[in-house]
């Protein structure tokens, strides 16, 4: 029996969550589905310059998880230029950060910078 997937941390959901080509039919297999999980990878490595093992601890899994993510990402945002398809953004295993994490402190945490008061979103 498999183990089960671990929650991965996620900072923001994204402000869109669909790209692609403006000419494009609406049909399902004109579709390209990134999970939550792998956008939050392309953002921490390719937008805020983490490593793939500070990537794998803000996203509380194991650096070999991230790593295989991170490629499932880069393949599908790849299906999607190439053959003109559109990408969406929705699902995976995640949970969002409460704001309180450790890189948090350091300024990595989006989770301040998405719209989300965190000091007001209590009351």
């Amino acid at each position: 029996m498999p183990r089960p997937r671990k929650w991965r941390n996620v900072c923001c959901l994204p402000d869109s969550n669909r790209f692609g080509p403006l000419n494009s039919p609406n049909q399902e297999i004109m579709f390209v589905n990134m999970t939550v999980d792998e956008y939050e990878t392309i953002r921490l490595i390719d937008l805020e310059g983490l490593s793939q093992e500070e990537c794998a601890i803000q996203m509380n899994v194991a650096r070999t998880t991230v790593q295989g993510i991170y490629s499932e990402a880069r393949k599908k945002i790849a299906e999607s230029l190439v053959n003109g398809k559109v990408l969406r953004i929705e699902g995976g295993d995640y949970k969002l950060c409460d704001g309180e994490g450790e890189f948090c402190s350091r300024g990595r945490c989006r989770r301040n910078r998405c719209g989300i008061d965190m000091e007001n979103q209590n009351n």
